[in-house]
């Protein structure tokens, strides 16, 4: 479960974007496109969390699991909305994203969806535990991601817009709050054992690549579609690394080594991160005091 005790509760904060740049990290282009490509893909992606999990509400026969699974997915849900305000922003400063989220809605909505794609013959039971074995996955990365942000004083020393930053760095303490839920949805309804450990690094090695590639092609995607950039560049590992240097992204190891930790069989993600931090932020966040 997650740390005993411990209410997850959602927080139906707003913000306003009138004044956040399209560039809002200055000078920095390529990060501040890899971070955006978390606004491509949280809102599909957290409104098939909760469809998941809401397809799992009837097998949830612990009552702490249950009230941090309607935590999570209240969270989750205010994660999707919030992000998608972000999109019409974009939108708003001639970055058009819907090019790119037609396919991510489709690898959500069709690939993931509530039947198996083409009438593939997959078990309903265990089409759900697949799923929710992939929402596991993925959370790893979430919590990762972050208890990175909140630590990531690099993004302060380079100036970021303040508003887009309170956003971040809210949802990444919510992830580190609520970074145990997945995996205890998973492990309490993916069956017996050695299956149930098998499906979960099987979800794993699946998830990870085809991260890495939305990311990649997300970034791209933006990089080459920025109005205030007019074409002029492109996505460069190099300008990535550069900016991985200042402290404006995530280093590689960390992300790459998320990977061997979950896939340990005594694993549990209550071992990532500091809630401490994550609480400390969330007391002091100017989106979330606004709604305490």
């Amino acid at each position: 479960m997650t740390d005993h005790g411990y209410a997850i509760t959602p927080r139906r904060v707003s913000f306003d974007w009138t004044r956040t740049p399209l560039h809002w990290i200055p000078g920095e282009s390529t990060a501040t496109h890899v971070v955006n490509v978390l606004h491509l893909l949280l809102p599909a992606g957290e409104r098939w969390f909760v469809k998941v999990f809401k397809e799992g509400l009837p097998l949830v026969r612990d009552p702490e699991l249950l009230a941090d699974v309607k935590g999570f997915m209240g969270q989750e849900a205010t994660h999707s909305v919030q992000h998608s305000h972000v999109l019409d922003h974009l939108k708003a400063q001639q970055l058009d994203t819907a090019e790119f989220t037609k396919y991510v809605d489709f690898l959500f909505e069709r690939l993931l969806g509530e039947r198996p794609p083409l009438g593939a013959p997959i078990p309903q039971p265990e089409w759900l535990r697949w799923r929710l074995a992939v929402v596991a996955a993925i959370e790893q990365f979430t919590a990762v991601l972050g208890d990175w942000v909140l630590a990531a004083d690099g993004l302060d020393r380079a100036e970021a817009d303040e508003v887009m930053l309170d956003l971040l760095r809210w949802h990444g303490a919510e992830e580190v709050e609520h970074r145990a839920v997945a995996f205890d949805m998973y492990e309490h309804c993916g069956g017996p054992g050695t299956p149930r450990y098998a499906r979960r690094l099987a979800a794993m090695a699946v998830t990870a690549p085809v991260l890495l590639y939305l990311w990649v092609w997300g970034t791209a995607y933006l990089i080459r579609r920025d109005p205030q950039l007019g074409g002029r560049l492109r996505y460069s590992l190099a300008e990535h690394n550069r900016a991985v240097h200042k402290g404006l992204l995530p280093t590689w190891r960390q992300l790459g080594a998320a990977i061997p930790r979950y896939v340990r069989r005594s694993y549990h993600p209550s071992q990532e991160g500091s809630l401490s931090r994550a609480v400390e932020y969330l007391r002091r966040s100017p989106a979330a005091r606004t709604v305490a």
